[in-house]
């Protein structure tokens, strides 16, 4: 439990940012408005695949957002999927439960096909 006498400690004592810090804030920063930019779509598909539904989430700029997004929603749902040609592809019919994840994590324009 703090006294009221702590905040004297704190007397003479300089507060700095680095340089780095700035930068990452920048780059965060620049994260979030990009995800806001990208189009996300999320469909089903069955064709070339034994019969067996996917779902895949297209979209992406890059193959890194894509492969980060990925780790998240499989994490959080327990399936397995793969990232190819900036596409997630996740195993099972899964649009009513990737789209809210997407939509948390700063991907506002995300569609359900």
């Amino acid at each position: 439990m703090s006294t009221p006498n702590d905040w004297k400690e704190l007397l003479g004592k300089a507060y700095s940012i680095s340089t780095e810090d700035i930068e990452r804030e920048v780059k965060e920063e620049k994260a979030v408005a990009e995800k806001a930019k990208m189009k996300l779509r999320v469909a089903i598909d069955r064709k070339n695949r034994s019969g067996k539904t996917v779902t895949i989430v297209t979209g992406f700029d890059d193959e890194d957002s894509a492969s980060s997004l990925a780790k998240i929603i499989k994490t959080k749902l327990g399936t397995g999927g793969s990232v190819k040609d900036c596409e997630i592809v996740l195993q099972g019919d899964l649009r009513d439960k990737v789209l809210p994840i997407l939509l948390k994590e700063g991907y506002n324009s995300a569609k359900k096909i």
